[in-house]
């Protein structure tokens, strides 16, 4: 069995119904209400372990998740199609690819904006002034307008790993060192 196989699988599940929940959401005229909604669920799920958990775990029934999901929905005020959604994914046993729904959601909406997302790993957190003019850099190259979504690995030392679609640009320390370990690994 390829090792990949369970992350293409839950990827295609989530592609599924992103494309659904967005077509509705377009024809509804209901996109920024959607974004809104993909943004404040992709926070709690990064904030909350118990969400995590509900969505993951098998212990939980059909009936648990369904109504968990459907009061959490409730009290965030999401969109009436994402909460439609996620009573169905519940219903389906779907919920688990609740995180990559939220990535193609996401890319869905910047797509139809004319943007494009750059994923910036850094060393220590970008000031606003940095975060603007990456933008601006990432702007000219992408031709289009570029979202970043920025994290922070101290383990890098220094520098920044920029992803943007298919791209990734590694200019930390941490890859430098490891390029030269390995030169120094063919010397020696």
């Amino acid at each position: 069995m390829d090792v990949s196989e369970p992350a293409s699988i839950s990827s295609g599940i989530a592609a599924r119904y992103a494309t659904a929940i967005f077509e509705i959401a377009r024809d509804n005229n209901d996109l920024d209400s959607l974004e809104s909604g993909v943004t404040d669920l992709g926070d709690a799920l990064n904030d909350s372990a118990d969400l995590r958990e509900l969505i993951q775990s098998p212990i939980y029934s059909r009936d648990a998740q369904g109504k968990a999901i459907t009061a959490i929905a409730d009290k965030m005020q999401l969109p009436k199609v994402l909460k439609s959604s996620l009573g169905l994914m519940a219903d389906k046993r779907r919920l688990f690819v609740l995180p990559q729904l939220m990535g193609q959601l996401r890319a869905l909406i910047a797509d139809n904006k004319g943007e494009v997302t750059a994923d910036v790993t850094s060393a220590k957190a970008l000031t606003k002034t940095q975060e603007t003019k990456l933008a601006k850099v990432l702007s000219a190259q992408a031709g289009k307008d570029v979202k970043l979504n920025t994290a922070v690995d101290e383990t890098l030392i220094g520098g920044l790993i920029v992803k943007v679609g298919s791209k990734m640009i590694d200019t930390s320390v941490k890859a430098k060192l490891a390029s030269l370990q390995n030169v120094m690994k063919e010397v020696g």
